[in-house]
């Protein structure tokens, strides 16, 4: 019989934050300089393809590399870390640009997985998903990051706090109920699972 090692999981919050109220603030402000659009589900561009209309309620962007290279970096060290100490997956990397995601009230990500279960836009393989708070927690009620696991309630992120899990797990973002929850998401690749 095989077992994973002890040290293994697939969710992961950093110690503490690692970015600071003004570096969260200078994230905001780049993601508000790029063109922002409302947030789809689905392939629309494949034959037969859709967007889910009703899944998700957001506004996102995306930081361009050039734009924050600090940042990545910073990102980038932390999801490396991580993935020595809770995943232990092979070749990671930073294969995606970031998105900053805005949920207003009312906003909501229905349960979704960040991987590609078909694998048709692979490889890279997204493995370890990963999203930081930049809101203050006080300005916003509910937008909690859940999983469709046991105690599917990881414990609440504090401004520039990250949490790094696997693209596999079932996820969602509860629907805001006051003010509104900013966000940084990034998703991180490597070769196939063998």
């Amino acid at each position: 019989m095989l077992f994973e090692p002890k040290w293994k999981c697939l969710m992961a919050n950093t110690v503490g934050p690692i970015f600071t109220p003004q570096q969260c603030q200078d994230i905001i402000n780049v993601g508000h300089q790029q063109k922002p659009e409302e947030a789809k589900v689905g392939h629309k561009e494949t034959a037969g393809g859709n967007y889910d209309t009703k899944k998700r309620i957001t506004t996102i962007s995306w930081i361009p590399f050039k734009a924050m290279p600090d940042m990545y970096k910073i990102i980038e060290q932390s999801m490396l870390q991580a993935n020595r100490n809770h995943f232990g997956f092979e070749g990671m990397q930073i294969t995606e640009v970031a998105q900053f995601t805005e949920y207003p009230k009312g906003g909501f990500y229905d349960w979704h997985m960040d991987a590609e279960v078909s694998c048709q836009f692979e490889p890279p393989v997204r493995k370890i998903s990963m999203t930081i708070l930049l809101s203050p927690q006080h300005e916003f009620e509910g937008g909690d990051l859940e999983f469709m696991t046991k105690g599917n309630k990881p414990e609440q992120l504090i401004q520039g706090q990250a949490i790094f899990f696997c693209s596999m797990l079932r996820h969602r973002v509860s629907k805001v109920k006051k003010g509104k929850r900013q966000s940084l998401v990034m998703w991180f690749g490597g070769p196939p699972f063998k």
